[in-house]
């Protein structure tokens, strides 16, 4: 085996960046949940609004753009080397 066989696929770096992608696609699913009736006969027009119709799906492709960024990322960890 080499040298690189001890190093990690993915750094510190990386992970707390793929954790914070996943937490803003979080965010991003909760703005585009609700707007629904309680009566199916009723239509209820709150499902249209900025907020899930732009809003949310915004910061979801924010979220994933993080974590393409955090996988796809080459983060230097050799400060001591």
């Amino acid at each position: 085996m080499g040298k690189n066989s001890d190093k990690m696929a993915i750094t510190a770096k990386g992970l707390k960046l793929m954790i914070a992608g996943l937490i803003v696609m979080v965010a991003g699913f909760l703005l585009l949940s609700g707007g629904g009736s309680n009566d199916p006969q009723v239509f209820n027009y709150a499902m249209f609004d900025f907020r899930r119709l732009v809003a949310a799906p915004i910061v979801i492709v924010a979220g994933i753009v993080v974590e393409v960024i955090a996988i796809m990322g080459k983060f230097n960890e050799n400060k001591g080397e």
